[in-house]
């Protein structure tokens, strides 16, 4: 039996920030790439160590011995979209390891989420959630969850959250 599950590409950002990657998700116009290019400026501004992107607007996710991997698409490796700017090259990381989802424009965003919404699973793998609802900025609570250790709520009951891909 296999451990690795085969990939799939998916409507989504990715940043690799410190050793684990941020997946982003959310739909067209919610702001994925934009918080992808916050997150590697916050870097850049010395608020987070290294912030790096991986992909923008498709990944490629595959599940490898428990973990959730995430690659550029091939066609748009180290492109990135940059709204009334145009397409712009960065340096990029080949791949990352999912430690953090994040849902832009999430309909069960709320000002204290219950534990259900703080965990999603994709491709089987249980991983720590982030919902920001359309009105709010995604950058500081981001950034308050890698600065806590974005983890599981003990004893969470865990809905798969799915996104159009």
């Amino acid at each position: 039996m296999s451990s690795t599950i085969a990939s799939t590409t998916i409507h989504a950002s990715a940043v690799l920030v410190g050793a684990s990657a941020v997946l982003i998700r959310g739909p067209s116009g919610a702001g994925k790439s934009q918080l992808a290019f916050a997150l590697i400026d916050a870097a850049r501004s010395g608020r987070l160590r290294f912030a790096r992107l991986i992909a923008d607007d498709r990944v490629v996710i595959e599940t490898h011995h428990g973990r959730l991997l995430v690659r550029p698409a091939p066609a748009l490796a180290g492109l990135i979209e940059m709204r009334g700017i145009g397409i712009r090259r960065l340096p990029f990381e080949p791949m990352g390891v999912v430690s953090l989802v994040v849902d832009l424009a999430a309909s069960d965003a709320a000002r204290m989420p219950e534990p259900i919404a703080a965990a999603t699973e994709i491709n089987g793998i249980v991983l720590p959630r982030l919902g920001v609802a359309p009105e709010h900025e995604a950058l500081p609570a981001v950034i308050a969850c890698l600065a806590t250790g974005a983890r599981l709520p003990a004893q969470a009951p865990v809905v798969a959250m799915h996104h159009p891909s």
